[in-house]
């Protein structure tokens, strides 16, 4: 009997103990969910992070590594950050490579005249002064480029490839070029790498490969690479005139803007929200990525108006040169080598700012699974759903270097379909979806670069 009654006291503690755990796991929060009311609260009360976005764009328009407009915006920046009340703001030097479209038009020209909707590919050389005008060539991936043989030569060539995903059809716009360029071909254009948006063709890097011959090389509209596609097939012979002044002058002077809310016991470990803060030369870059980089700021902004000083110091970075060359990320590496290690956390939103879902993560078990107890806090403005995910183009250099954890923000909306177009302003954006933004991210920052044990 006394046997019984132990192991039944013994059952009885263990079904208690699994009861209390979830509880015991999450007592930490309960001294965050004022703090993260507040944060909330705050964000929603107004629509300031869209107005300073609208700003943005309105001002200083696109901002193309190596532009005047991206050397206005960055000083702008500076300035905004000092008068939020940021710390330690700085401008990190960066040389960029510096890319100038110049005039451009492709038309057709037999069997009749039509302009064609275009944009020149980031990077492209230009065509002689007087334009190149060769027959055309479209192909609809790279094994028919392979199987076409010499018919490629002397042609212009098209890869009408339709948009799937971003990460299997950009493959095209980058390698494309120098793929026709082995063939023979004078210039190589591409389907626009996006779904069909009101004949906007979408811009973007190529990569010429070493030892190939560099040509000009453009995107078209979905709608006008289809309708080339239905000449085509209907054994139409198509001849095209392509003009285009890009060039590249030296590489230019350029910066990373930072700023900081200063860690009150732990300084030296770093959480760090950022966005890219260049765009391609079409639209205003608002949804690629001045949104982003806005929202990432607003989660300093908030603290310093709410007078919460986390334990850590939450850094916010606004990269330049993602577009057409990275330097930005790749320079924040070098520089800050010595102190990756006490980085906590890099956060970088570049996906647009559409209505926001919750975050990616990439790191330990351990680590996701605060991430996911930080993020119940965030249920009610609908921004706890934690996936996979993480790294972006600008923190991958650092995150990669020492394995920090890393965190994107999520959001639901058609990110490609004004992504590197003219249609890339302001008003594709809502401002309620920043407030929401804006609020996740600084929640999120705030609590990790203030609770008791740091993130591993």
């Amino acid at each position: 009997m006394q046997t019984r009654r132990i192991v039944i006291s013994l059952w009885f503690v263990f079904v208690l103990a699994l009861a209390g755990a979830p509880g015991a796991q999450t007592r930490w929060l309960e001294a965050y969910r004022e703090p993260a009311r507040r944060i909330i609260d705050e964000s929603r009360s107004s629509t300031f992070a869209w107005d300073r976005l609208a700003e943005l764009g309105d001002t200083f328009g696109n901002r193309l590594s190596g532009s005047e407009n991206l050397d206005g915006a960055i000083k702008w920046a500076a300035d905004r950050m000092r008068q939020d009340g940021l710390e330690n703001v700085r401008l990190d030097p960066v040389k960029v490579p510096h890319w100038v479209r110049g005039a451009e038009s492709l038309e057709i020209t037999a069997p009749g005249r039509h302009p064609v909707a275009m944009l020149g590919l980031g990077n492209s050389i230009g065509t002689p002064p007087d334009g190149l005008e060769a027959d055309l060539l479209i192909v609809r991936n790279f094994q028919e480029l392979e199987a076409a043989g010499d018919r490629a030569r002397g042609r212009i060539v098209l890869f009408n490839v339709p948009f799937t995903t971003y990460g299997e059809t950009v493959a095209y716009r980058g390698d494309g070029p120098s793929r026709a360029a082995a063939r023979g071909a004078v210039a190589a254009l591409v389907r626009s790498v996006g779904p069909p948006g009101l004949r906007t063709p979408h811009t973007g890097a190529l990569r010429y490969a070493e030892g190939q011959p560099q040509i000009p090389a453009a995107a078209v509209s979905t709608e006008d690479a289809d309708r080339l596609q239905r000449m085509h097939s209907r054994g139409t012979r198509i001849r095209l005139r392509l003009r285009m002044e890009a060039k590249f002058l030296p590489d230019a002077d350029s910066f990373n803007v930072i700023g900081e809310v200063r860690g009150r016991e732990l300084p030296d470990e770093v959480v760090v929200v950022s966005g890219h803060f260049d765009s391609w030369d079409v639209g205003t870059g608002a949804t690629d990525d001045g949104g982003g980089c806005v929202v990432s700021w607003e989660a300093l902004r908030l603290m310093k108006k709410l007078g919460l000083r986390p334990r850590r110091t939450v850094r916010l970075v606004l990269f330049t040169n993602e577009e057409n060359g990275l330097r930005g990320g790749l320079d924040y590496r070098e520089r800050y080598r010595r102190q990756l290690a006490d980085h906590v956390l890099m956060f970088e939103s570049d996906s647009g700012v559409f209505k926001p879902t919750g975050f990616g993560f990439s790191g330990s078990d351990a680590a996701r699974k605060t991430i996911q107890e930080i993020a119940t806090l965030l249920h009610g403005i609908g921004t706890d759903t934690i996936t996979a995910g993480g790294e972006e183009a600008d923190i991958g250099p650092s995150v990669q270097a020492a394995g920090i954890p890393a965190l994107s923000l999520n959001v639901d909306g058609n990110y490609f379909l004004v992504h590197h177009t003219q249609a890339d302003t302001v008003d594709k954006i809502d401002p309620r979806d920043m407030s929401i933004a804006a609020a996740a991210i600084g929640v999120m920052a705030y609590l990790v670069a203030d609770m008791p044990q740091r993130l591993r």
